[in-house]
């Protein structure tokens, strides 16, 4: 039992610090288009910054949970990422390949990317809440208020694009949205976290995901006790 819950949250760690790094990452390139379509709306672009910004205080908050325990996160990719398989499905194509110019340009593709960032942190709202009341979690301490932490932070996250879909009078989220939401996270539970969990040579990162950013994007403080 002690090896089966030191696996389980090894993986949920690693998926977890692999998302938060994925998320900050990916907000920049939505901060960009922001600030090129409505370089005025400075609530907007601070809502958002803000998100950024606490990306970056889960993952830092993730590692150093790694760091506590003397190892590093398991090796996983973006097959593991909420985010980029959302974004794979809804503008066939991967986060790394989206056409930043074209979002900028078409209110269509903005709108939709609203709604997948959207449904995506609402996902991870319910998730957390999940988590704080799961068994294999209880037991450790700083991962408990790591989730804790979340939890707080979560709800502001969808704020800014939800406010802005109706603000310009544009529509909630599809059936076949949410759908395809609920579709991402049953593969993750029910078959990549089972494929991870019973592989053995899933390896461990041998760097952090942060390590060759540029020293103004690290500049997130801790929380006091982590």
């Amino acid at each position: 039992m002690g090896w089966f819950r030191r696996r389980y949250l090894d993986l949920l760690g690693s998926i977890y610090i692999y998302n938060e790094h994925r998320g900050y990452t990916s907000i920049d390139r939505v901060l960009e288009a922001v600030r090129a379509r409505s370089p005025d709306d400075v609530a907007l672009i601070a809502a958002i910054e803000k998100h950024r910004a606490d990306e970056r205080k889960h993952y830092l908050m993730f590692k150093r949970w790694f760091e506590l325990q003397g190892k590093m996160p398991l090796r996983v990719d973006r097959t593991c990422g909420h985010i980029d398989r959302f974004v794979e499905i809804m503008f066939r194509r991967t986060i790394d390949d989206l056409d930043t110019e074209a979002i900028i340009a078409s209110d269509d593709e903005f709108e939709k990317l609203c709604r997948v960032i959207s449904l995506t942190e609402q996902r991870g709202y319910r998730q957390v809440d999940i988590l704080l009341r799961h068994p294999l979690v209880t037991g450790d301490k700083v991962l408990m208020r790591i989730f804790r932490i979340i939890e707080k932070d979560e709800p502001s996250h969808w704020a800014p694009y939800d406010g802005w879909l109706k603000a310009n009078g544009k529509r909630d989220p599809k059936w076949w949205e949410r759908a395809i939401d609920s579709f991402i996270h049953s593969e993750l539970l029910f078959l990549k976290l089972p494929a991870l969990f019973l592989n053995p040579f899933v390896a461990r990162r041998t760097d952090w995901a942060d390590a060759q950013e540029p020293a103004q994007r690290l500049a997130t403080p801790l929380p006091v006790g982590l």
